[in-house]
């Protein structure tokens, strides 16, 4: 590996300046009242992302995915097109976060705002 390549801890401490909360996956299931066999299978179909966290690198979900008991309308289908523009799961967390001009504020932002369709265009954009 150069120097120049970030290691996981730097790409970790990189997020960490973006995503304000991280939710371990029991306690997301905890925050929807599903088991985390649950969680890990919303994981799987691509309608939640995690990544590698903290010091030992256990999957974690950024807070800002849930909203109360569900997760946050329109996060699967956005996950979708980020997926399919080449987005692996860091440099999606990285877009959800990051200020978007087009949006006048990160994308997660908007999506909480119930901006869906705004919000995947500008993630279809991506992919040209």
């Amino acid at each position: 590996m150069s120097n120049d390549e970030p290691t996981t801890r730097t790409m970790s401490t990189d997020l960490d300046s973006l995503v304000p909360e991280w939710l371990t996956l029991p306690e997301v299931a905890d925050r929807l009242e599903v088991s985390v066999g649950r969680v890990r299978q919303l994981l799987r179909e691509g309608e939640l992302l995690a990544v590698p966290h903290g010091e030992r690198g256990a999957l974690h979900v950024p807070a800002a995915f849930l909203a109360g008991n569900r997760v946050l309308k329109g996060l699967g289908g956005t996950l979708t097109v980020l997926h399919d523009a080449g987005y692996d799961a860091e440099e999606a967390v990285r877009w959800f976060f990051t200020a978007e001009d087009a949006l006048a504020c990160p994308p997660i932002t908007a999506l909480a705002q119930n901006r869906g369709k705004e919000v995947r265009r500008q993630a279809q954009a991506l992919g040209f």
